[in-house]
Parts: structure tokens; sequence; C-alpha cells
């Protein structure tokens, strides 16, 4: 088996059976196109298990949460259908190693997009924006890992819940929204829309040129998260979480680590 073949299979046992691994960056020298191919290869397993790709995610898209990880370029990742959660939904603690949750803003993509559209005015290439939250859960121990481990490991994605969408052309300006992050009603981080790449508008410039060097593509009808608006948090064992984003409304997704938990949070 060729390396990358080998690193997706470790990586999607650990996935399937929630246990962390060694990030491969300690044993071994991992280039970013081998990191992104054995990405390609962990998703071609999922595909293969009948899941369908549903869009792509940046990572990296804050300038502090970069130069914190050396890094001078955001990420790209891959969302799958079996992925996603319908807003206020629940979400089983159990099926992660360490996830963290995160509020994002999303878009949703009204025309197939590439390299050669990083110019194209967002009104063309937008349908519409929703306030998202993404949970990350590294399969790699104590959540640490290089930039090759991180893009290998598809960029942490674990599952992702998109609120009500509103149509781009109603949207207004989303350089400095504000957004606030709550567990159980209780504020857990602030921030701004300006933490994705100073607006999250460019995260669709950001995607075309990644997907056009890295062997994706981007489709319209397609799901584009770009970023996180604040730092992530551990996601609770029970309860609810919820992304306030100003001008683009709630989005929210309840926590459980057992069915009795479950039980007693839907009461």
């Amino acid at each position: 088996m060729t390396a990358d073949a080998v690193f997706a299979a470790a990586l999607d046992t650990a996935q399937r059976t929630a246990t962390a691994i060694n990030q491969f960056s300690s044993t071994e020298e991992v280039g970013l196109d081998t990191a992104y191919a054995t990405q390609h290869a962990l998703i071609a397993r999922r595909l293969a298990r009948g899941e369908r790709i549903a869009g792509v995610k940046l990572g990296f898209t804050s300038q502090a949460k970069a130069q914190q990880m050396g890094v001078h370029d955001v990420i790209i990742g891959t969302l799958t259908d079996a992925m996603r959660l319908d807003d206020g939904a629940a979400f089983d603690r159990r099926s992660a190693i360490h996830p963290r949750i995160e509020p994002e803003v999303a878009y949703l993509l009204a025309a197939d997009i590439d390299g050669s559209d990083i110019d194209r005015p967002l009104s063309e290439v937008v349908a519409a924006v929703a306030p998202a939250l993404e949970i990350i859960d590294s399969r790699y121990r104590d959540f640490r890992f290089s930039l090759a481990d991180v893009v290998a490991d598809n960029t942490s994605a674990a599952a992702y819940v998109i609120g009500p969408w509103t149509p781009f052309v109603k949207a207004g300006a989303l350089d400095n929204k504000a957004v606030r992050l709550e567990v159980d009603g209780r504020i857990s981080a602030t921030g701004s829309t300006a933490a994705i790449l100073g607006d999250p508008g460019r995260a669709v410039a950001a995607a075309a040129r990644l997907a056009s060097r890295h062997g994706f593509t981007l489709r319209a009808g397609t799901i584009l998260l770009a970023g996180a608006a604040t730092a992530a948090v551990p996601l609770p064992d029970h309860g609810t979480v919820e992304a306030t984003i100003t001008g683009l409304g709630r989005v929210a997704i309840r926590t459980h680590d057992g069915p009795d938990s479950l039980e007693e949070g839907s009461r």
C-alpha cells in the first residue's frame, strides 16, 4: 500500500472507533502533497460506504491561529452528507474522541467554481448564507498535530449544523458581524465574522484557489464553511450549544453521552 493509503486507513479506523492515534509526523516525513492525497483516500473510503460529498470547509482562517501553528495559508477539507446534523438535533458525544465546537459562516454555492473564478463577484457564485456550528475532532492524541497531520485528517472535520439560510442579496455586508457562542444559555465565546480572513467573503476565493491546487471540486448547491469566528470550545458531554450571528440568526445543537442523558435533555 502507498503511504497515503496506509495513513487513510489508520485515520478512518480512528474516526470510526473514536480512538486516538499517534501523529504521523512524529515518525514520518509527511509533505503537503501526501497529506492531501491521504485526505482524498480517506474520503474515498467514506464514499465507498455510501456517503456523498456535501461541500468543503476551510481551516486556519484566523490569523492568530495560523500564526500559532506557524502556517501562512489556509487549508481545505471535505464535508460529507453524513457529517451534517439538522438544526437543533443531537450529537452523540461518544462518537468522537475529544470534540470541540466553533461558530462559522456557511455559504451555499450558486455556481460551479474553480481557480479561475477567484475574482468573480460573490453575488454570482453565492446563493445564500447562514450561521453554522462545526464540531471538530482531531483523531490524533492530545489534539496535537503538524500542518500535514491535520490536512491528512480532513482538517479535523467531524460534524456540522446549518442554521436558517438568508439569500445572499439580502444578507448585507458580513465583514464585521457580532458572533456569540453559548453553552446552556451561558456565553462561552464572543467574536466577529472579521476573524474569518478579515471578511468571510474572502473564503470563497480562497476555497476556489485551494480546490484547484489540491484536486477538489466545488459544485453549485454545495456548502462552504468559511472558518471559525471565535476560538473553539470543548463540546460538553450533554447540553445545548447555540451560535448567534447578528443579522443571520441562530443555530443550535444538543449533545449527549448516552440514551439517558438524551432523554433528560429532551424533557
